[in-house]
């Protein structure tokens, strides 16, 4: 019996320890595809077997003929839209059920509306955006749920360049404690820079505690190879970790009962590397979230250090060096790969753009694909991160100018909230002409 008690204990500690870290997973493999405006799919109990498995990310339009009919248009490629349907089957074990869950997309083009279970999770119009839904209302445990994605890209012409159609950029599951750092939860900034020191500023938003509940933020960061800047034990100028304690006034003053506190910290990192063109150097500050000294949340930023001005008679200004700007208007397809994004792809684009003497992008007509940016803060691009085409003044007869008024300001705040952090962003645009 004692050694029976001691196992069940080993188990618990291991179970907390292997749930005590987030996880995000991949979610392209396996999803089930159709091209049908005339029927609903929304209620799907399980997978249709007559349609076509297949990964995303996927654009179907690149898969049909060029076709000089096409409501699209040349300025569209001249290749056709409709409404596409996909379906996902998975489970979720039982041990999952106090953790929040959330489904993740990258990109959907577009006007995509999302069930789970039938139950509707949102729609959201605009095709180059990321979003995401949480899964706790619905979702079943040790039983099958199926995720059902709708697709409307029928309503033509919508685009002055080839838009694609479809689930077109990476779709993720996460899964979190109920205390966590929030999506996108983490603002770094460096208000003071130069070559013999640099502040870092991190913000974190965390969410899920309660109102009786008290947690500790830490945060290290770390260098490019791996090594800690700063250590939880020395001496700086700055906090390093700080207790944040609820009260039910704090959270009905400050957040209407809404469970989400934000929390500053700093550092003061000596003999910076900073961030350019020529030496894309990054950090890492990770943040945890510690209940009853236990790691319950552990949440990734990349960043860099620099510093950038425009000058009405030097131009632009990076790190206290001049920078010519030799960029390049930079859309999202990949040629004759179409929309669906490949990061070898994107990447080889960007060789070959530095290869010509290219060291600027800008995002046209809208947000990347998280990865771009990645990419561009590795290999030294400096990027103009764009919002929007049009505003409330059509391009096209059926653009994102129809869903303008209700949708730009959140579009607006989850594109600036998930590309903040990026190095290589030096402006951001909120509109084309």
């Amino acid at each position: 019996m004692n050694k029976l008690l001691r196992c069940t204990a080993l188990l618990l500690v291991i179970s907390f320890s292997i749930s005590a870290q987030r996880t995000k997973e991949n979610f392209n493999k396996d999803w089930k595809f159709i091209i049908d405006s005339t029927h609903d799919y929304s209620q799907l109990k399980a997978n249709e077997k007559s349609w076509r498995t297949l990964n995303v990310p996927h654009d179907w339009s690149i898969e049909f003929p060029f076709d000089s009919t096409s409501p699209t248009g040349n300025g569209g490629g001249a290749l056709r839209g409709g409404m596409g349907w996909y379906s996902k089957e998975f489970t979720v074990p039982l041990a999952d059920s106090s953790k929040n869950i959330s489904i993740h997309f990258d990109g959907v083009y577009c006007r995509s509306t999302v069930w789970l279970n039938g139950h509707l999770l949102g729609y959201r119009p605009n095709g180059y955006i990321s979003f995401q839904y949480v899964l706790d209302s619905f979702l079943l445990y040790n039983k099958k749920n199926i995720l059902v994605v709708k697709v409307n890209n029928n309503e033509q012409p919508n685009s002055r360049w080839y838009s694609g159609s479809g689930i077109y950029r990476d779709v993720w599951l996460q899964k979190t404690n109920k205390v966590a750092v929030a999506d996108w939860g983490t603002y770094i900034t460096t208000p003071e820079v130069s070559n013999a020191a640099a502040k870092v500023v991190v913000n974190t938003k965390v969410t899920g505690a309660s109102p009786d509940e008290s947690y500790s933020i830490k945060v290290n960061i770390y260098d490019a190879s791996g090594n800690i800047v700063l250590r939880k034990n020395e001496v700086g100028l700055f906090t390093l970790s700080t207790t944040i304690h609820f009260t039910e006034d704090s959270i009905k003053r400050k957040y209407k009962y809404k469970t989400v506190e934000e929390h500053s910290s700093a550092y003061l990192i000596k003999n910076p590397h900073l961030w350019s063109i020529d030496a894309p150097y990054l950090y890492k500050a990770v943040t945890q979230i510690i209940v009853r000294g236990k790691i319950i949340d552990e949440y990734e930023t990349t960043f860099g250090i620099r510093t950038f001005k425009f000058d009405i008679d030097n131009g632009f200004i990076l790190n206290g060096k001049h920078v010519k700007i030799r960029g390049v208007c930079n859309h999202h397809d990949l040629g004759c790969l179409g929309t669906a994004f490949n990061v070898r792809a994107a990447q080889r684009q960007l060789e070959i753009l530095k290869a010509m003497g290219c060291n600027a992008i800008r995002t046209s007509h809208n947000p990347p694909a998280p990865q771009l940016l990645d990419l561009c803060d590795k290999m030294g691009f400096i990027v103009m991160d764009e919002a929007f085409d049009m505003w409330e003044k059509g391009k096209n007869k059926l653009d994102y100018h129809l869903e303008f008024v209700q949708w730009h300001k959140k579009d607006l705040e989850d594109q600036l909230l998930r590309d903040r952090n990026h190095p290589s962003v030096f402006i951001w645009s909120v509109g084309n002409e």
